[in-house]
């Protein structure tokens, strides 16, 4: 006979479901929503009903209980300051669970429990984007990818230009040296003949 044995022990000893409990209302403050299994959701959904009675009596006796229970002081704050006040006018039922079917691999039935009243700001915090747009992305950055090994290839290019401009500046002198230095035999033949010209002018024998 299970007497005193209220709700679902999830398979868990009772300091692992306490610290489990724990760290999923703490999320669900943080993001309005969480995706868990039904099992838990339904379990879970009498903790966050709970604290949300007492952010809305919101005195430091019920502070203190929700600090008790959460140990995160960011959870109670968000818990008084900014979930609690939206349940002001609503008695009982702040939260919604939403099935989504079975999880692929082992099977088990998914829900997503979320906050009544917040969930526009869950679907801002997570937008989804459809498969075209991942496409798109996706070729985008590979895009993205080729451009800056290209730019990487010509700055190497860049890099290694000066060198063989070098090289080429090396050989163009090198080039006007033998030019300029091959015109200086036929001025020296010149001059000798200009030399043999006023020899055979001088003599008249010639």
């Amino acid at each position: 006979m299970r007497h005193k044995k209220k709700g679902n022990h999830l398979s868990r000893t009772t300091s692992h479901k306490k610290a489990l409990m724990r760290n999923m209302v703490a999320q669900i403050i943080e993001h309005k929503e969480i995706k868990t299994t039904i099992a838990k959701a339904k379990e879970l959904r009498g903790y966050v009903e709970r604290l949300v009675t007492y952010g809305k009596k919101g005195t430091l006796h019920h502070r203190r209980l929700a600090f008790k229970f959460l140990q995160n002081k960011e959870a109670v704050k968000g818990l008084f300051d900014e979930v609690a006040p939206t349940f002001e006018t609503r008695e009982g039922g702040y939260t919604r669970i939403i099935k989504l079917g079975n999880r692929r691999g082992d099977g088990a039935p998914m829900s997503v429990l979320q906050l009544v009243g917040f969930e526009k700001s869950a679907s801002k915090s997570k937008p989804k984007t459809p498969k075209k747009d991942k496409k798109k992305a996706d070729k985008d950055e590979s895009a993205g990818v080729a451009e800056s090994v290209e730019e990487t290839a010509m700055e190497e290019k860049s890099v290694e230009k000066p060198a063989e401009d070098k090289k080429e500046e090396v050989k163009d002198l090198k080039a006007e040296e033998i030019v300029e230095e091959k015109p200086e035999p036929e001025a020296e033949v010149a001059e000798e003949k200009t030399t043999e010209s006023d020899k055979e002018k001088d003599d008249p024998k010639a």
